[in-house]
């Protein structure tokens, strides 16, 4: 069983250094978005467990709404489906959309999202490839397709974890509960506080809930 990890929008992939799972591949959030997990899910011979943290879970999202027999389970880290406001949705506004692409250290509300002296690969990253991250996140809207594929029982059997911090500025609760509703089978773990970096400061907690639940899917395969 492969396990594959979808970073967030312009994020350092060592922000998950400290989780200490085993994964076959890291994508950033430009590799998802030039479509390389995908054709890797496709192209592989057996479910995958998928990791997904912010634009990250948003991508995984789509893909186990569209392909759900793909995957034999996900952990989801402050991850929407939809992560702008409309009518019926709490999500971002427009301005906090501009706040994210102003300056990524205000995005994170002062985390510890690149940790030192590591440097961010993704910092100097050109202007292109960081308005179609946040042009993607606009546009992400796939709550109607995970509740259509949740009423046909495609997550039935999909054992799912959800990591979310309860007053979260870029990620609101309202997305777990939303997913919690939509798996069956999913454990919602709530963090007090603001964080939406939570691979960097809830890393011990996303570690062995990640190595957990590879543990029950190795033995499925068994």
């Amino acid at each position: 069983m492969r396990t594959y990890v979808l970073n967030g929008w312009a994020a350092s992939p060592v922000a998950w250094s400290g989780c200490g799972f085993p994964f076959d591949r890291l994508y950033s959030y430009n590799e998802a978005l030039d479509g390389e997990f995908e054709r890797d899910l496709v192209a592989g011979q057996s479910p995958v467990f998928g990791v997904g943290w912010s634009m990250g879970g948003s991508v995984l999202l789509e893909s186990v709404a569209r392909r759900p027999r793909l995957f034999a389970g996900l952990l989801v880290v402050a991850a929407s489906p939809r992560m702008m406001k409309d009518d019926s949705w709490k999500g971002m506004s427009e301005m906090r959309l501009a706040a994210l692409r102003k300056g990524l250290d205000y995005s994170l509300a002062g985390s510890a999202m690149f940790p030192v002296p590591e440097p961010n690969p993704y910092m100097a990253d050109s202007e292109e490839n960081l308005s179609r991250g946040l042009d993607y996140l606009r546009h992400v809207d796939c709550r109607a397709a995970l509740v259509e594929a949740s009423r046909r029982g495609d997550f039935d059997s999909l054992p799912v974890v959800i990591f979310q911090s309860r007053r979260d500025a870029v990620v609101g609760a309202h997305n777990a509960r939303f997913l919690a509703e939509v798996f069956p089978r999913a454990e919602l773990v709530e963090v007090e506080g603001t964080e939406h970096a939570l691979p960097v400061t809830e890393a011990a907690r996303i570690g062995a809930a990640a190595r957990r639940l590879q543990g029950i899917l190795q033995e499925r395969t068994k």
